[in-house]
């Protein structure tokens, strides 16, 4: 007659569990933090509750249609063309960006990054509520 002995429960914690559960969170949280990367650039187009005027003969006009097609001083230019002018501006020269309220951003933003590019100060222009 053979006593069967009490199996003990152990005392010890088993780690390998819960480093599994820890590495599935640290993955979906660093594959959730890419997905939601706020938008850099999120520009509410135009509009100003003062109005400053500043007149010079220095400043160009650079008007960005809704359609994407782009003015230099009221003269209709090509993508091209309007590099190759504003190449041509002196470094730390001035333009004035006037978008149309429907005009996409990406043009709004092409023509910020060639002022950047070519180290003009670029002023966004807006219309007084």
């Amino acid at each position: 007659m053979g006593l069967k002995k009490r199996s003990k429960v152990s005392a010890q914690f088993n780690m390998s569990s819960l480093t599994d559960i820890i590495f599935l969170l640290l993955i979906f949280f660093m594959l959730t933090s890419t997905l939601v990367a706020p938008n850099a650039l999120n520009l509410k187009l135009p509009s100003s509750s003062k109005s400053n005027v500043v007149s010079s003969n220095d400043i160009d006009d650079v008007r960005v249609a809704s359609n994407g097609s782009y003015y230099l001083n009221r003269r209709r230019v090509s993508k091209s063309q309007l590099a190759e002018s504003l190449r041509g501006i002196p470094k730390n020269g001035s333009i004035t960006i006037s978008p149309d309220k429907r005009t996409p951003t990406e043009h709004v933003v092409y023509v910020m990054d060639l002022a950047m590019r070519y180290n003009i100060n670029a002023i966004l222009a807006s219309e007084v509520n």
